[in-house]
């Protein structure tokens, strides 16, 4: 049952957090609810209390005006009997009296009981009552006020009859009659009050089922006025997420003059502006994406010429004297700058202009970062820095396009051995059923949190003054978000001045959800490992390379075998 409500409750929760309209109309609902609750409520009590207040005032009056009239009946019962000596028929005439004064009333139960602490009297009455008159209902507060009262004032007691195997409201009104030669007695009358609850009953059940059908009405006239007000706002948004989804031309239709039509009017606006607004925008950015890729291709027929030029004057540099010489290095170093920056230049075109696209094939990512790390072995050992490889292990093959996997890490082993002052490298490869991911770590001069924040911008660098020696245009670290997003994926970024800077490519499988990364930012510190670094093809010494299996502590040969 429990999980039967659960779905109900969470859908009706759902409908209420998206719909402005149906939580009006719950909001009114309630708030009338408890309104006519207190009203109601107020009212049933009032009329309650009421309805008693004057039943008890009509059992009262009764009760005095039966008193007074038996008290008479005794009086000249007492007289009569005197006067012919019959004293012993003054009971039995007493008793008919009584009776048939109380058969007259409304009030059928009757009980008529001798006072208790009195002396002998010359006449001695048995108490009287009906069947139906329960004695044990009397309170003794009540009893007492009665027989103690100096006159025939009424007292009374609120009390529940037991009927028919359920209870009803009744009132006992208590009065003294003075029988001659006989004492005191207490008269008491036995109201029910079950009409007078009947009559309350059937006010309340009215004023429920009235309540509820207001609520009702008045859920369905909110329903109706937050149609009218919701229904334009609903429009409103229907058309900005049209609009934000590329339909400019999507307008909203306008009737009268009122507050909602000046909001359909002025939105309408908005939009015509916004269209022409994102159509010369668009048109100016076609224009800037055409000219950077024309400007491109037109730059690298003369760069050719320029490039074979300069080659052929940088294999004869040895023949001009040492000033012609360094200057023909110069032009041949900025000549390849100048011709990647061509290159980055013509990818960022391909990546604004939307016709970027992806060559998938499964790829060994622990082998591809083998392979850039060995191809940057020797500008890392120039500098210093050690190149470490650490693969923990698990499912390290993906579906990624291997060439521009390749040129993210390259860029992000650039940085790295540029600002790492010569300190370990760690590149770190994991991944999951989710997710694979590569980290590169170094421990050079970091970045403040603002600096790492403008790290993807285009042409920007955190030390233009630093010297480089892996390209500079600018423009790596902006491709190689590009070419992560194109993967679905994204690159995150850690440093602290002085600490050293760590970036994290993180690469999702098809179909993955929630993907958390494999990797932790910063990575995890890993020891060193202690088996023999890698070496070139060709054995020539080079920046050790190691392939570190923390769970096996196994090296790139083992994990090849």
């Amino acid at each position: 049952m429990a999980a039967r409500r659960r779905p109900i409750w969470e859908g009706v929760t759902r409908s209420l957090r998206r719909s402005l309209q149906w939580r009006v109309v719950a909001a009114s609902m309630a708030l009338s609810t408890l309104a006519l609750v207190g009203v109601f409520g107020y009212m049933s009590l009032s009329v309650g209390q009421n309805l008693f207040e004057t039943r008890r005032d009509e059992a009262l009056v009764e009760a005095v005006r039966a008193s007074g009239e038996m008290q008479q009946i005794f009086d000249e019962a007492v007289t009569a009997t005197l006067t012919s000596g019959e004293v012993d028929a003054l009971q039995d005439r007493a008793l008919d009296a009584v009776t048939g004064l109380i058969a007259s009333r409304t009030s059928t139960e009757y009980a008529m009981l001798r006072t208790d602490r009195q002396g002998e009297t010359l006449l001695q009455m048995n108490d009287v009552q009906s069947q139906a008159f329960d004695t044990d209902l009397l309170s003794t507060e009540l009893r007492t006020a009665v027989a103690d009262a100096s006159d025939t004032a009424p007292y009374y007691q609120s009390v529940r009859l037991e009927q028919g195997g359920g209870s009803e409201p009744a009132i006992m009104v208590g009065t003294t009659v003075d029988v001659p030669l006989a004492g005191r007695y207490e008269l008491y009358l036995q109201t029910s009050l079950q009409s007078t609850q009947a009559t309350l009953g059937f006010m309340q059940l009215t004023m429920v089922l009235g309540g509820l059908a207001l609520i009702a009405l008045i859920g369905l006239i909110t329903w109706f006025v937050a149609r009218m007000v919701v229904g334009p706002v609903q429009q409103a948004a229907d058309s900005a997420a049209r609009i934000a989804a590329g339909e400019l031309d999507v307008r909203i239709p306008v009737r009268g003059d009122d507050e909602v039509a000046t909001l359909g009017r002025s939105f309408n606006d908005m939009a015509d502006s916004i269209e022409v607004q994102i159509n010369e925008l668009a048109t100016l950015s076609t224009v800037q994406q055409r000219f950077v890729s024309d400007v491109s291709h037109e730059l690298r027929t003369p760069l050719t010429t320029i490039k074979l030029a300069g080659d052929v004057l940088h294999d004869r540099r040895e023949a001009f004297d040492p000033v012609a010489g360094r200057t023909v290095e110069l032009l041949h170093t900025q000549i390849e700058r100048f011709e990647r920056l061509l290159a980055d230049l013509l990818e960022l075109s391909r990546f604004d202009a939307g016709a970027a696209q992806l060559e998938i094939e499964p790829t060994n990512l622990v082998r591809l970062a083998e392979g850039e790390i060995a191809a940057l072995e020797p500008l890392a050992a120039e500098h210093g820095s050690e190149l470490r490889l650490v693969a923990p292990g698990g499912h390290f093959e993906a579906e990624v396009d291997p060439r521009r996997i390749r040129r993210i890490l390259q860029n992000l082993l650039g940085n790295a051995i540029d600002h790492g002052e010569g300190r370990p490298i760690v590149v770190t490869v994991d991944s999951s059923s989710d997710a694979a991911a590569i980290a590169v770590r170094d421990h050079g001069v970091g970045m403040t949190e603002e600096q790492a924040s403008r790290v993807f911008d285009r042409f920007w660098r955190a030390d233009p003054s630093r010297q480089r020696r892996t390209g500079g245009t600018g423009l790596g670290l902006s491709i190689s978000r590009d070419d992560a997003a194109l993967h679905g994926g994204w690159i995150d970024v850690w440093s602290r001045p002085g600490e050293g800077t760590a970036f994290r490519l993180t690469l999702p499988r098809a179909g993955a959800r929630a993907v958390v990364s494999p990797i932790d930012l910063p990575p995890a510190e890993e020891p060193p490992s202690e088996a023999p670094p890698a070496q070139a093809a060709d054995d020539t010494a080079s920046a050790p390379i190691a392939l570190v299996d923390p769970a096996t502590r196994t090296t790139t040969e083992e994990v090849e075998r």
